[in-house]
């Protein structure tokens, strides 16, 4: 019941006594990331995706409610590429079926897969446009942008990450979920211009996991240098939510790590928007760009709902993460 507390509030920020397990961008962030991505889209998008914001925001969090309750959901939020070698990582086929025969199905799960679901969801999204089927369109733009998303977090590309194998536990929460519930209201700006179309979406993906996987030394070794100068004293805060007293980094922590990455998050916060818009955008293209204005006042049907409601259910009712917790 506490962590279900703390999820509602962001759990990610959270280092109480026990493990508390993490999620991607948290549920803070994941929202914020699909909702400002609406606005870097063309008119005849707008339309539709506009007037259902609601519903891309709330939703942007369902895969990571499925780590709850399904066995293969983890590994499509990251990938341990440091396992593969050196950057940029040439021994790794970017092909989903090259890969598979060099190294295996199981092993690839294992180290994890973003960067070929994200096409996979491209795949579906685009087909969704094609039969211009609210339902598919609606669910699938809000999971996509939920992968996208977790593709920019550099954490997400490397073996190390929680901190785990430097004696840095809780630094993953801490970059993707602290940093941006402290400052992305106050400081940030997420309006970024327009959409792009993406001729090669497999090439531009993995790009950005490159990008996430160079940065993960810097995302590690400066909160390390910033705890050895930083007064012990001041490094955690208590906050009581919901009239629960966690323990977390202090907002003065937080905000000089954040300077030390000289806005690194805010960022691939960015990053993570203009991708999610582009990913749509190319999406609708490549269907042929359906007139969208007769699914604007659609609604989801009773099936939908159901599902939705099982999915809470069984997230509410689970004890844990299933595989690997960050």
């Amino acid at each position: 019941m506490i962590r279900k507390i703390l999820v509602a509030t962001g759990c990610c920020v959270a280092l109480l006594l026990s493990s508390i397990p993490c999620y991607c961008w948290g549920f803070y962030a994941h929202p914020k990331i699909n909702y400002f991505a609406v606005f870097l889209l063309p008119p005849e998008m707008m339309v539709l995706y506009k007037g259902n914001i609601g519903f891309l925001t709330e939703h942007a969090v369902d895969p990571d409610k499925r780590r709850y309750a399904i066995k293969d959901e983890g590994p499509r939020h990251y990938i341990d590429i440091d396992l593969y070698g050196k950057y940029p990582y040439p021994e790794l086929p970017r092909k989903w079926e090259d890969a598979v025969e060099k190294f295996g199905l199981d092993s690839l799960t294992d180290n994890g897969i973003v960067p070929w679901h994200v096409q996979v969801m491209l795949q579906r999204l685009t087909a969704a446009f094609r039969e211009k089927n609210f339902s598919r369109i609606m669910k699938n733009s809000a999971e996509i942008g939920h992968y996208i998303a977790d593709a920019h977090v550099p954490l997400h590309a490397s073996s190390n990450h929680n901190g785990q194998f430097s004696n840095q536990k809780g630094i993953h929460g801490f970059w993707e979920s602290r940093v941006p519930e402290l400052l992305a209201e106050k400081e940030w700006d997420f309006f970024i211009g327009k959409a792009s179309y993406l001729k090669n979406p497999g090439a531009f993906i993995w790009d950005r996991v490159l990008e996430s996987a160079q940065a993960a030394d810097t995302v590690l070794l400066y909160e390390k240098e910033l705890s050895a100068t930083f007064p012990a004293d001041q490094k955690y805060s208590f906050e009581e939510r919901n009239g629960v007293i966690i323990r977390q980094y202090s907002s003065a922590f937080s905000i000089a790590y954040n300077k030390m990455l000289d806005g690194m998050v805010e960022r691939r916060m960015r990053q993570s928007i203009y991708a999610i818009a582009s990913f749509w955008f190319t999406a609708w293209v490549n269907a042929g760009q359906p007139d969208l204005k007769g699914l604007a006042n659609q609604k989801l049907s009773e099936a939908d709902l159901r599902e939705f409601e099982e999915l809470n259910l069984k997230w509410s009712g689970a004890s844990k993460m299933i595989g690997r917790e960050e």
